[in-house]
């Protein structure tokens, strides 16, 4: 019998079955059945997130801790459940989703311990007899808004901070994986959370997302997504003068040059660009390399891929799992053919794959032969598709890597010193890798990036207490 998941809205499950969330390694098995929340639904979340705030606002930090912390070891106990449901559901490796799902674990954790980390200044005032405080709050009722291709990691580093920092929440995960959503929601509320802190109103983007962002009592909102529904989300909070959030596209380079290691410079380039279908904002989909090593290159990644096994997420041999579903898959073949269409030319791959059950399986595509200046180098695919661009030096390699309307990592191979530092310092990323693959981030450290890709403070870490407090400076007059 297939499981009916409903939303949580004021301590209350509710809602009836609105949509069926499926397989895509084998679209004949459904994961299970998920209420959608309508308009009144989504404000009635807002509504109780707002009473609960107050409360929980001014609870003690060992209220904050001990939920926090019930919820990091359930799911670090339950990771290979969780885990397999995740690949299950979203397509990525059984190894990738169980070790997303341990992420996960780790960042409820490091924000358990920041509840007890809370700090602040007391300075003297310029005025004799004047203490001054400066002392951070939660800001209210944060609406969170994640994506489909981390669906437990995500939502946990926008929901831990938020909790630790006494914040209340109406989340909104995508429709195509609201399983590890509504998981770690049932975690957190028989963690002990009072009713009304985090409500779970599952649904189309176009209703609850839209209803969140018309509503003037929802404080912040954190968004991961589209450009274009990013801009939405940016227009509609400037309205109601609320912080906001966004985390959007990449068009991730991977600048090999000359001297780098072989070996090395090909694990990261498939690992960055071809791991997890591809379907990483953090992917290398360029791949930037220097004349005299691009030949070599190109004939070793193409031997590498030759190797990868492609099938169900589920089976252990699996390195390659499916495309999250089919809209995905047609977009991946949209852009092949508009590849080869700039001149570019498909050097391995790029075909539909049959397995024994029905499934979105993509053979990982190379382009060789492309220009930045293609549509392919220029709009991020999202999926296994990359293109080399060929160079004739660093110099050159830098100047491509930083042309581009986004900006949220970079990476380089090289064993100069002088180049690998040189890069650090300016390329034009949030994040910089070198002799490692571009997607791939520890969890206690900032994440996010420049220009289209990221807007407002960083996620993770503590540089997370920058969006989810307001800063409040109190004087006081001893006397």
């Amino acid at each position: 019998m297939t499981v009916l998941r409903k939303n949580l809205i004021d301590g209350e499950w509710l809602g009836e079955a609105g949509s069926r969330n499926i397989n895509p390694s084998n679209t004949n098995d459904i994961v299970g059945e998920y209420a959608s929340a309508g308009p009144e639904q989504a404000k009635q979340a807002i509504a109780a997130a707002k009473a609960a705030f107050p409360a929980w606002s001014r609870s003690g930090p060992l209220a904050r801790h001990a939920v926090l912390k019930k919820t990091s070891d359930e799911i670090m106990a339950r990771k290979d459940e969780i885990g397999r449901s995740l690949a299950r559901e979203e397509g990525k490796t059984l190894a990738e989703g169980v070790g997303e799902t341990i992420r996960a674990a780790q960042i409820f954790d490091f924000f358990a311990g920041e509840t007890l980390r809370l700090s602040g200044e007391m300075v003297p005032s310029v005025r004799p007899g004047v203490g001054v405080e400066m002392t951070r709050e939660g800001v209210g009722v944060v609406g969170i808004i994640t994506p489909w291709n981390f669906p437990i990691a995500i939502p946990a580093w926008k929901v831990a901070p938020a909790l630790a920092y006494g914040n209340t929440i109406v989340f909104k995960p995508a429709e195509l994986v609201p399983e590890s959503a509504w998981t770690i929601v049932d975690i957190l509320h028989r963690a002990g959370l009072p009713k009304g802190v985090l409500n779970l109103v599952m649904g189309k983007g176009s209703v609850v997302g839209q209803a969140m962002l018309d509503n003037p009592d929802v404080n912040a909102i954190s968004f991961t997504g589209s450009v274009s529904t990013g801009k939405r989300v940016a227009a509609a909070s400037v309205e109601h003068m609320r912080k906001f959030q966004l985390e959007m596209g990449g068009k991730n380079p991977l600048v090999v040059l000359d001297d780098a290691d072989l070996a090395v410079a090909v694990d990261c380039a498939v690992n960055g660009a071809y791991f997890s279908t591809g379907q990483r904002c953090t992917a290398s989909s360029r791949l930037i390399v220097a004349d005299g090593i691009h030949d070599r290159f190109v004939d070793a990644i193409k031997e590498r891929l030759d190797k990868l096994v492609i099938g169900d997420a589920l089976d252990a041999k699996t390195q390659i799992g499916p495309v999250v579903d089919q809209t995905q898959l047609k977009q991946d073949e949209d852009y092949i053919a508009i590849g080869r269409q700039e001149g570019a030319e498909l050097a391995f791959g790029g075909d539909r794959l049959e397995r024994g059950a029905p499934g979105f399986y993509l053979q990982p595509a190379l382009f060789v032969g492309s220009t930045n200046a293609m549509r392919i180098s220029r709009e991020e695919i999202f999926g296994p598709v990359a293109n080399v661009i060929r160079v004739k030096d660093y110099d050159e390699a830098l100047a491509v890597a930083n042309d581009t309307p986004f900006g949220l990592t970079s990476g380089i191979c090289t064993t100069s010193l002088k180049h690998a530092t040189h890069f650090k310092r300016n390329s034009e990323a949030g994040m910089v890798m070198v002799n490692l693959p571009t997607a791939g981030v520890d969890f206690h450290v900032p994440f996010g990036g420049r220009k289209g890709s990221s807007y407002g403070p960083r996620e993770q870490g503590r540089y997370a207490m920058e969006f989810y407090t307001t800063v409040k400076t109190a004087y006081t007059f001893a006397g």
